[in-house]
């Protein structure tokens, strides 16, 4: 029997979200390995990142404090290009959680065909409890403690969770000062005005509808969806959902949910979530709890906030018959496997998310280049590569009856590990 992978260097506690995402990709990992038929010896070495940091972050507050925050920076593989992944501020993230998601960039962008791997960040902080100040400070530490990691041919962050435009202007003019001049591609998803790319803040969420319309295989019209999670891709995967003709009934945020069985008026509602800090309290919908939503009678179920949300505890009760995932790892290995056994699809993370990273490169590329596409031919761009990847995962899994998960990993992997064995082990 295959010994289960593991990774020695981070603790056997499974009790932390972090570390169940991680338990989450290792599992994805091992059954991948097993269809693609790996050796031991390349499975632990596709289970291991190749650098992993941990820094201290001290923070100088408004009142003269200091505080000390935890930040992360995770290399997982770098076998078929530098490594690509964002950088989230988020009180519970931990080095189990960065190297999860980590794992799952490198299958991402090896699924898409994009000459990346994959690497992930974070800092275990509430943006939102800091004055701008505060965060500008806390960014620009952050990135001096990581600075030797990154580089636009070595590591190229991008915005994540509780983080923005904004804070990859400030880690570019961090990164640049420190270079001696202006580095515009060591970041992507940064302003326009400091060579970001016409379509970047919207990519992920086009992904999602992208995604979510190639799943359907019928015409949107008319099709309900729920989007847990109002935030930067949910809000704008909703809208494009709607603009395409689905009908969004039910949306959440941290403040609550709300929901509406005739359909939301999803440009209304984000402007009173704008104004109002969520969603909850919107006039023209009924309040919901949040479990509620996630097991509503719809078509279609969009989980775009954090992981583990769909677990073997409420995944029976779920009643969509397409999942697709806009955050990344929102759905446990448990609950994957009941989900398909009730018929319900799901379109994995590492696909139906794509769409951010695959921006991200076409923003790299133009700033490697001094160069700068419209935002259509970024938006043809997006789109053939997230139909050619959700064509290739579709087939595969039609070929040898896996879930549209288990086919994407598939090709993920495989592609990764044969990169491993073309470049061979050095020394």
């Amino acid at each position: 029997m295959t010994p289960a992978l593991t990774n020695p260097a981070l603790s056997a506690d499974l009790t932390t979200p972090g570390r169940q995402a991680l338990d989450s990709a290792l599992q994805q990992l091992h059954q991948a390995a097993e269809h693609l038929g790996l050796d031991h010896g390349l499975r632990t070495m596709l289970a291991t990142p190749r650098r992993s940091l941990t820094v201290s972050v001290p923070l100088r507050r408004e009142d003269g404090r200091m505080d000390v925050v935890q930040g992360f920076r995770v290399q997982h593989n770098i076998s078929r290009g530098p490594a690509k992944g964002g950088i989230r501020f988020h009180p519970a993230t931990d080095i189990h959680e960065v190297t999860a998601l980590a794992m799952w960039m490198t299958w991402k962008c090896a699924l898409v065909g994009i000459p990346y791997g994959g690497a992930k960040g974070g800092v275990s902080v509430d943006p939102k409890a800091l004055t701008p100040r505060e965060l500008e400070r806390l960014t620009r530490r952050y990135v001096n403690e990581i600075l030797p990691m990154i580089g636009p041919e070595k590591d190229i962050p991008a915005p994540d969770v509780g983080t923005d435009e904004q804070t990859m202007a400030w880690i570019m003019d961090t990164y640049s000062v420190n270079t001696g001049y202006s580095v515009p591609g060591v970041v992507t998803g940064k302003p326009t005005t400091l060579g970001g790319s016409l379509g970047r803040a919207g990519a992920t969420s086009r992904g999602v509808q992208i995604a979510a319309l190639a799943a359907l295989g019928r015409s949107p019209e008319g099709v309900t969806v729920a989007v847990q999670g109002f935030g930067k891709v949910g809000a704008l995967a909703a809208q494009y959902l709607a603009d395409a003709g689905c009908v969004v009934v039910a949306v959440s945020d941290a403040s609550g949910a709300v929901h509406a069985p005739g359909g939301l008026d999803v440009a209304a509602l984000r402007a009173h979530a704008a104004e109002a800090g969520g969603v909850l309290g919107y006039p023209h919908a009924d309040a919901l709890g949040h479990d509620d939503l996630l097991e509503l009678d719809v078509d279609v179920l969009v989980p775009a906030a954090l992981e583990n949300v769909i677990t073997a505890a409420n995944a029976p009760r779920i009643r969509a018959r397409l999942v697709v995932e806009g955050a990344n790892g929102p759905t446990t290995p448990e609950a994957d496997e009941i989900l398909a056994a009730g018929g319900t699809t799901v379109v994995p993370d590492i696909l139906a998310n794509a769409g951010g990273v695959i921006v991200s490169y076409l923003e790299w590329v133009q700033n490697m280049q001094a160069y700068s596409w419209s935002a259509g031919e970024v938006d043809v761009k997006l789109r053939d590569l997230m139909e050619s990847a959700f064509g290739e995962v579709r087939s595969l899994a039609g070929e040898r009856g896996l879930t549209l998960r288990q086919a994407a990993h598939v090709i993920g992997v495989g592609r990764v590990a044969e990169a491993h064995r073309m470049r061979g082990l050095y020394p």
